[in-house]
């Protein structure tokens, strides 16, 4: 199905060395593949992947049954070379542990740069949040697939 505004989603971005991202992507066709936290686990690997190799460093992140929200500081690398990074390598993961093949996620993704005065921990509260909002857990503790750096 085209999306009419995709294009959208490109216009003004900027990738700042340094600069704090709260960045959200979808699962192809929202299929709520992440519900097996076993597979989410896989896209959890690439994210701290990432952490690991110096190019971000993460703040926090939750992964939704069919999304994901990450807050970090982007450090040796691009914003696209790093959500190309994560996108690719979390798909090739989870297409060779369930022996699927083709296109994970929905082209592109939504960032917001993050101000300097705004209240990290606010934003980071906000994101893990989402499984209790949504209503998979009374809890945000009762939730697998999240982390936040000053817990």
């Amino acid at each position: 199905m085209p999306r009419p505004n995709a294009h959208r989603l490109y216009t003004g971005r900027v990738s700042e060395f340094g600069r704090i991202y709260l960045v959200t992507t979808v699962v192809d066709q929202r299929n709520p593949l992440f519900s097996d936290w076993h597979i989410g686990r896989l896209l959890v690997g690439q994210l701290r992947s990432a952490h690991e190799a110096g190019l971000v460093d993460s703040l926090a992140w939750v992964v939704m049954p069919d999304h994901f929200h990450w807050l970090f500081q982007l450090q040796n690398t691009s914003l696209a070379c790093l959500m190309n990074r994560v996108k690719s390598r979390s798909s090739r993961a989870v297409n060779r542990r369930t022996g699927s093949s083709g296109r994970l996620w929905q082209k592109g993704y939504h960032d917001r740069a993050v101000r300097w005065e705004e209240d990290l921990r606010q934003i980071a509260r906000y994101v893990i949040a989402n499984p209790v909002r949504a209503g998979l857990v009374r809890r945000g503790g009762d939730y697998p697939l999240w982390d936040a750096a000053w817990l």
